[in-house]
């Protein structure tokens, strides 16, 4: 059976898309949902709507595991589920920014442990509804050495959704692309409380923009060897503004339900990579400290 462990949009997106009889979520002990049936209505990329149902299943019985929780709570899910999983059992990492990959590839460096990058949209509007609201490409690769034997086997099983997806060697690569995206938009929607495009127009953006850029540069280049200049990271960061200006970002959304962010795993990872580097990472600080007033039950 394919696990779900994490029952938000992009979980319930995954458990959608794959065969209904392959697939359960794996609830967490404190959740509200454990061991009850999920059941909500799926509007597809094209706008047709199906009810779903998703039972609860063991972690005995798991082949591949969907680890979609929020970055902070990663860890903290597989250790209470991943005593009983089998040794042998892949487990994929979906969340957003960095750290919360290489923890879980620390705690458990003999499992085949991968992360995926993707940009497949899901929203979910109310408890009982999840939208595909837009199509996009997931990127999978390994984290611990066994992980590496598994992701030909794993994209095989993901490939049954439809949806387009790339083994990617260098994962790690592909986290810092959406990374540098996602401390560049999320922050400052949740700050200004805007959809993604308004970001253009605004004063606080236009101020900040520049130098952020050249921080992440920085960072990039110390850490990866990758040479980025500040002008392409802001001309990234542009263009997905502009092909998502009526998105609202999973931060802003966040903040709205009075929700933890991921903002520690984000613009907080780039300020603690400053740290450890001895690069200054001002803008990056005054971001998650702003983001952090808004939510204060964030990391």
């Amino acid at each position: 059976m394919i696990g779900i462990l994490g029952a938000g949009a992009l979980g319930r997106l995954w458990a959608a898309l794959l065969p209904a009889d392959q697939v359960g979520y794996l609830s967490r002990p404190e959740a509200s949902l454990s061991g009850q049936d999920v059941d909500y209505i799926f509007e597809s990329i094209s706008g047709e709507e199906h009810p779903i149902h998703l039972s609860p299943i063991t972690p005995e019985t798991i082949s591949v595991l969907l680890v979609t929780t929020k970055a902070g709570d990663t860890l903290t899910a597989l250790q209470h589920r991943m005593p009983a999983i089998p040794l042998r059992t892949p487990i994929v990492l979906f969340q957003n920014g960095l750290g919360s990959q290489q923890s879980v590839a620390e705690a458990w460096p003999d499992r085949p442990i991968l992360a995926a990058s993707t940009t497949e949209g899901a929203n979910r509007p109310t408890p009982e509804r999840v939208i595909h609201a837009g199509l996009g490409k997931t990127w999978l690769g390994p984290m611990t050495p066994s992980g590496r034997q598994c992701v030909e086997d794993v994209l095989r099983v993901l490939k049954q959704t439809g949806l387009e997806l790339h083994a990617e060697e260098n994962i790690l690569t592909r986290l810092w692309d959406k990374l540098i995206v996602n401390a560049g938009i999320n922050p400052f929607t949740a700050i200004l409380d805007c959809p993604n495009g308004d970001l253009l127009e605004s004063a606080f953006f236009q101020k900040h923009i520049g130098a952020l850029c050249r921080e992440m540069a920085l960072l990039v280049a110390a850490e990866t060897d990758r040479d980025l200049s500040p002008e392409d990271l802001q001309e990234r960061i542009r263009d997905v503004v502009i092909r998502t200006a009526r998105n609202t970002s999973s931060m802003r959304a966040d903040v709205l339900r009075g929700k933890p962010t991921e903002i520690d795993f984000i613009n907080g990872y780039l300020v603690g990579l400053g740290k450890k580097l001895g690069i200054p990472t001002p803008v990056n600080q005054l971001l998650t400290e702003q983001v952090k007033q808004l939510s204060p039950h964030s990391e």
